[in-house]
């Protein structure tokens, strides 16, 4: 498990199911006091990783494990980074440090952790978007679009994955209340009307995992307009391959 938007929620109630965990984050201090918590409250073995998964050489050092620790059945992607600023004021070495984390990282450690599921024919992979991932004018837009590409990913990794024994869920969060916020520049929305405790995100998204479902968004309370856009979004794909372009342009 990575450090992340909900990374003490997640630990706190897979150590709770009975998971063994490898946590990790870039600070030591905060990784192992986190590490002593739950294993005083639930006796599972805690092991830490210090690692900053922006970093090429820290990154490399999580894929290993991920390949030869046959002990491993969950891959919970939950590290990221976000920011509300237009593309007028963020700084472009910052974006790009954002999609490192954000869309690389969790994308190798996918690709190390895969093959290894596979050979064993069992293994679970959650990959954590965002509802911005679709309502994509909401934040800052390499946010938004790394959040997109990490649902995309979870579609072809369903594809790619489901019927060789791995199960893949993409978790969609809206506003939870966490230090996100503070990284972001809008400290205000881990206290707004709409924002939801992180324990109960997690517990909504460990239900959805229990369920079955491929795609979880705790904050949807009507299912069936997720299936709608599933399916118009299939339907529409279909109609996208023509040797000629449509009439209205006109060629």
């Amino acid at each position: 498990m990575e450090s992340g938007v909900n990374h003490q929620a997640y630990a706190d109630r897979l150590a709770k199911r009975g998971y063994d965990l490898i946590l990790v984050a870039r600070n030591a201090e905060r990784l192992q006091a986190l590490a002593a918590t739950l294993k005083a409250q639930t006796g599972r073995a805690i092991k830490t990783l210090v690692a900053d998964l922006g970093d090429k050489a820290s990154l490399k050092q999580v894929e290993k494990v991920l390949r030869e620790d046959a002990s491993i059945t969950l891959l919970v992607n939950n590290a990221g980074v976000g920011s509300v600023a237009s593309i007028l004021k963020d700084d472009v070495d910052e974006m790009e440090a954002m999609i490192a984390l954000n869309i690389t990282a969790l994308t190798r450690l996918t690709y190390a952790v895969a093959p290894a599921f596979v050979a064993r024919g069992a293994g679970t992979i959650v990959n954590v978007s965002s509802v911005v991932g679709i309502a994509v004018e909401m934040l800052n837009g390499v946010y938004s679009a790394s959040k997109s590409y990490v649902l995309s990913f979870g579609h072809t990794l369903q594809r790619d994955l489901g019927d060789k024994g791995v199960r893949i869920q993409s978790v969609l969060p809206g506003a939870t209340a966490t230090d996100f916020w503070d990284v972001a520049g809008y400290a205000p929305q881990k206290t707004g009307a709409n924002t939801m405790a992180a324990a109960d995100l997690v517990d909504a998204a460990l239900a959805g995992l229990d369920q079955g479902e491929l795609v979880t968004i705790p904050g949807l309370h009507e299912q069936e307009a997720w299936v709608q856009w599933e399916e118009g979004r299939r339907a529409i794909s279909k109609q996208f391959s023509n040797a000629k372009p449509a009439a209205r342009y006109g060629v």
